[in-house]
């Protein structure tokens, strides 16, 4: 298949739009609608701008802002009668975009940048992690912040706080070793270790590769993994998400493993749609699906097998926040708190609207903070009122938010993924 024939394939396709039939049982679950109550901005109003564009119109501002704002959580998916693949659909609309709309210099330079190089590229990676370490540990960021000096930079010091630490030594150490199970081998499984998880997220893959030792799994992180390109579709760069994914699908296909398991569910739900990226590529299609069917949540893995007991007793409230795309992309709701349950002593206090979008969804907090933002007010009133003195959820980029959301609206509750508080009733 030649470029232009790709290029025409990653735009909605009309038989994928036709299956709305504009019932509109998906507004209420749609966080922006929820927020303004503009029907442009609801699932049924962004397709219906969708089937404009595929019938000739222009994509003018208008269509931009409304297709820009959407947070692809997916609820609209597990609303949906009809069975509207609306994640595919925004995928597709951003890749048109992209194909179609020429951005400011500064814009292509930053996408350049990121999604480009850092993501992909270790070393970028360990320098993001110095110069974030730098900026914590040496007393810069409370220098900052006690003289008002982010108030100087705008939109860009709000921001800050939303900003990941760096977790040294950072994951990458870890890269092409092998963890032996504990108490008899069931299971080979390869771990993904992700991209910016690698250095802010470094104890929690850890944490993973621990709990999956201590249910019998000899746990792989294989050397040659990069970026999984979840980012890179959510902003529409299709092609070199499709780059990552051959890499990926190289680096892991041939280890014979059991599983392939990630502890991010944006990441996840991306990983598990490898064959639907890839279904064109003659050379990638089949080893794309068969990659697809052996990646789990580390939640959905852990919980479909008998789960060695923890001894450690966790005494603490807890409320879980499910994350978008573990409950919607991947429809996985009870695993986590099958999980939760299973720690002594924890008691679990469902929150109001647990599976409504925390605002983070990928890098929207940064580039829709206004919302972002508006969104998170609305989750943490609902922790709020569960009395929890920790918020779980199953996704690094969740926790980023969350703890932001604690920091600004909340009663100071910790934020864990899963699998650290079940690392933590292990070791106790």
């Amino acid at each position: 298949m030649d470029a232009s024939e790709l290029l025409q394939l990653d735009r909605p396709q009309q038989k994928d739009l036709d299956r709305c039939v504009h019932c509109g049982l998906c507004l209420n679950a749609c966080p922006t609608y929820r927020e303004n109550g503009l029907e442009m901005d609801s699932p049924r109003g962004r397709i219906y701008q969708m089937n404009l564009v595929a019938g000739g119109a222009e994509i003018g501002p208008s269509y931009l802002e409304h297709i820009e704002l959407c947070l692809a959580c997916r609820a609209c998916e597990t609303a949906c009668p009809s069975g509207v693949q609306y994640g595919r659909l925004m995928e597709a609309a951003r890749a048109e975009i992209e194909q179609r709309v020429h951005r400011p210099w500064t814009v292509r330079l930053a996408r350049s940048v990121v999604f480009g190089w850092l993501l992909p590229s270790r070393t970028g990676l360990r320098m993001a992690a110095g110069m974030l370490w730098a900026y914590r540990k040496l007393g810069i960021q409370a220098l900052v912040r006690s003289v008002g000096l982010l108030r100087l930079f705008g939109k860009l010091g709000e921001l800050e706080q939303l900003a990941p630490d760096a977790e040294l030594p950072t994951f990458f150490s870890q890269y092409g070793k092998v963890f032996p199970a504990e108490g008899g081998r069931r299971y080979r499984v390869a771990l993904l270790g992700g991209c910016i998880a690698n250095i802010s997220f470094a104890r929690l893959n850890e944490a993973t590769v621990r709990v999956l030792q201590k249910n019998g799994c000899e746990v792989t992180v294989p050397d040659g993994q990069t970026c999984c390109g979840a980012l890179h579709m959510h902003s529409g760069i299709r092609d070199q998400a499709r780059e990552l994914a051959r890499q990926n699908i190289a680096a892991l296909m041939q280890g014979n493993y059991d599983a392939i398991i990630t502890n991010a569910a944006g990441c996840g739900s991306t990983l598990k749609e490898y064959g639907e990226l890839l279904e064109h590529d003659n050379g990638s299609a089949a080893a794309a699906q068969e990659f697809s069917r052996k990646v789990k949540d580390v939640t959905e893995f852990l919980a479909s097998m008998e789960l060695t007991p923890p001894r450690g007793k966790l005494n603490v409230k807890v409320t879980y926040q499910d994350s978008c795309h573990l409950a919607h992309g991947q429809k996985v709701k009870a695993a986590p708190r099958q999980l939760l349950r299973a720690i002594p002593g924890l008691q679990l206090k469902e929150m109001m609207a647990a599976d409504i979008c925390c605002g983070s969804a990928g890098i929207y907090n940064v580039v829709q903070n206004e919302m972002s933002m508006a969104v998170l007010e609305k989750k943490m009133a609902n922790v709020n009122r569960t009395g929890a003195a920790v918020i779980a959820t199953a996704n690094p980029g969740c926790m980023l938010q969350l703890r932001a959301g604690a920091c600004l609206h909340g009663d100071g509750q910790r934020v864990a993924h899963v699998v650290e508080l079940l690392d933590e009733a292990y070791r106790a």
